[in-house]
């Protein structure tokens, strides 16, 4: 059954990520889990990293390959359902693969919970825009937008795990030292991962030219580029060798 666009909902949706996107930025402190995770916080309200990023990662999947999955097959090569196609392979790495591989520390439930909600709500948001707001022509395909969008999504995407790989490897299983991350990106930011993941964002939003897409490419923006500037200034604080000439997230400018 074909569910009819809702355009308010849509719009609340997308003026929401945008605001948190503002607020992480007025708020400026680091989110507390990883290096950042407060040695004082009870071990009761903690899961293991693998366990809580699953969980947390879970509904961006789930939800729009839901929706998708109630799509009749004639509908699975239009332009909006490859689109959302692209966004459900991002979050199927990130929930199956990612989660099972990270050797990152304990997160608290409170975040847990929280990256929950948010990846719940936007994953519908997503979804639903795509399939039954979203109307593109069949030559949507060959438009500008959608070519560089599509190269920029894949290419960020293939930043983002081949970051993540090298910063798994910076320790053995049970290892908590950290370590300069070196090679890939990493030569020239501290926050490669950030960059692949917010270089996917914005080809995602310039491919969709919607305006869920580029609400969610800002507050990853913002979200993900303040982590990358957190990283960095631990870094150098960290390391005396650190490599002065190594940026945030933008090679050589910031």
């Amino acid at each position: 059954m074909q569910v009819g666009c809702q355009q308010n909902p849509v719009l609340a949706g997308s003026a929401s990520l945008a605001a948190l996107g503002a607020l992480v930025l007025y708020f400026a402190e680091p989110a507390g889990y990883g290096k950042y995770l407060q040695s004082l916080m009870p071990v009761g309200t903690r899961l293991p990293a693998r366990a809580a990023w699953f969980l947390q990662e879970l509904p961006s999947f789930v939800v729009p390959a839901g929706i998708l999955a109630q799509q009749p097959c004639c509908l699975f090569h239009t332009p909006g359902t490859v689109l959302l196609g692209l966004f459900c392979a991002h979050y199927f790495h990130r929930t199956f693969i990612y989660s099972l591989l990270t050797r990152g520390r304990a997160f608290p439930v409170v975040f847990l919970f929280r990256g929950f909600i948010f990846c719940l709500g936007n994953g519908f948001l997503q979804g639903y825009y795509l399939i039954y707001c979203a109307e593109y022509p069949y030559e949507w395909y060959t438009d500008m937008r959608f070519s560089l969008g599509v190269f920029l999504f894949i290419l960020g995407m293939g930043i983002n795990i081949h970051s993540d790989c090298i910063l798994r490897q910076l320790r053995k299983p049970g290892e908590t030292t950290y370590r300069i991350p070196q090679g890939g990106l990493f030569t020239y930011v501290s926050g490669a991962n950030f960059l692949g993941e917010i270089t996917e964002w914005i080809g995602y939003a310039l491919a969709t030219w919607s305006l869920p897409g580029f609400a969610f490419a800002f507050f990853s923006l913002c979200f993900l580029g303040l982590r990358a500037f957190h990283h960095h200034r631990f870094y150098l604080q960290m390391f005396e060798d650190y490599p002065k000439s190594r940026k945030a997230l933008i090679p050589f400018i910031f």
